[in-house]
């Protein structure tokens, strides 16, 4: 097993010490790899010819006919929520969370493209509304997993010079040393483990995710995924990452919850990696298995990744969300919000000139 995952794991991003030794030794880990509690793997599902000819031959829409709408949020971070909770959704699944006095980055992706490469793969749709530079005083990153859409080198680099720490899934400290961060501002954690800020005041715990990770071909499933669940003193926040629907959503409600604010990722799904991520309709479901709460929809509007139409996963949302009883947020990239204070969602994706 231990030569299996040396092979795995590429040079120069290979944990070591006692890093290594909580890997090999996570009940999640198992005969080299990480592995989904059910048997779940990142593979198309059936036939991939017709996904394949959709994908060079079909699918309108893949990109905004019109240039984003985009707020400034500096003026709104001037001063503190009146309610304790507010979000700022800044693009894909990067949200600035200002939680019971703290504020916490998610899957800070500031930069270009999401991919290994600086001259290809997915390019964003939309400047940040923010620069990592303007970014208030932070408490804490919190990174997800290690796929490129949720973990930039470029953006690792550049949150360096705040000094803040790092909250992780096992495994993924290997690859922030690597780039610059110090171990001591590093913390790696196995699902159900929790990690609190100095003085309590705000708490994470990895949590159950349907998924997969690495970036690129040797180092598949080297890594941990997960979701969180972030508490402070008054509220409580749940964070998808990236995953499939599974029952263990409901653990996660019944174990952390209820939840003020709930952030799913709806976007980059389709029926044959249906396992794999949530879209709008299993969405919906996973809110229902962890107890409902305000659902902020993320890990949409930024990049192409899929076959749907950019605002196929808002628009399917906003049509549902009120029939269901369920408190849909959807603000403009960069707007903060206090979910408590929301009384309608807003279809913005609407208005764009096509």
């Amino acid at each position: 097993m231990d030569d299996l995952y040396e092979r795995r794991t590429p040079f120069g991003h290979r944990p070591a010490g006692l890093r290594r030794e909580r890997v090999i030794s996570s009940p999640r880990f198992r005969a080299g790899r990480f592995r989904n509690t059910h048997r779940k793997g990142p593979g198309i599902k059936g036939n991939p010819l017709p996904v394949l000819g959709e994908y060079f031959f079909g699918g309108e829409g893949r990109t905004p006919p019109a240039p984003l709408p985009l707020v400034s949020p500096l003026p709104t971070w001037a001063s503190s929520p009146e309610t304790g909770l507010r979000t700022t959704w800044l693009g894909h699944s990067t949200v600035l969370l200002e939680i019971d006095g703290a504020r916490v980055l998610t899957d800070p992706v500031f930069g270009e493209r999401a991919s290994p490469l600086s001259f290809a793969g997915p390019r964003r749709f939309h400047a940040p509304p923010a620069s990592i530079a303007q970014l208030p005083a932070l408490d804490a990153v919190l990174i997800s997993h290690d796929h490129y859409d949720h973990l930039c080198r470029e953006s690792v680099r550049d949150l360096l010079r705040l000094e803040v720490p790092f909250v992780t899934s096992l495994g993924v400290g290997a690859r922030l040393e690597a780039w610059g961060v110090p171990p001591e501002r590093i913390t790696e954690l196995d699902w159900w483990e929790t990690h609190e800020l100095p003085g309590g005041r705000l708490s994470f715990t990895a949590a159950p995710a349907q998924h997969f990770s690495g970036r690129g071909l040797g180092d598949r499933n080297a890594t941990l995924w997960s979701s969180w669940c972030i508490r402070g003193a008054r509220h409580r926040a749940f964070f998808s990452g990236d995953t499939g629907l599974t029952d263990e959503l409901a653990d996660i409600g019944r174990r952390a919850g209820p939840f003020d604010l709930v952030m799913l990722e709806v976007g980059a799904f389709h029926p044959s990696w249906g396992d794999i991520h949530l879209g709008p309709d299993n969405a919906l479901a996973a809110l229902a298995l962890l107890g409902g709460g305000a659902l902020l929809p993320v890990h949409w509007g930024t990049f192409s990744l899929a076959l749907h139409a950019w605002d196929d996963p808002a628009e399917t949302l906003f049509r549902r969300a009120e029939s269901e009883g369920v408190r849909l947020v959807t603000p403009l990239l960069g707007a903060p919000v206090e979910p408590e204070r929301v009384e309608r969602p807003a279809a913005w994706w609407r208005g764009l000139a096509r």
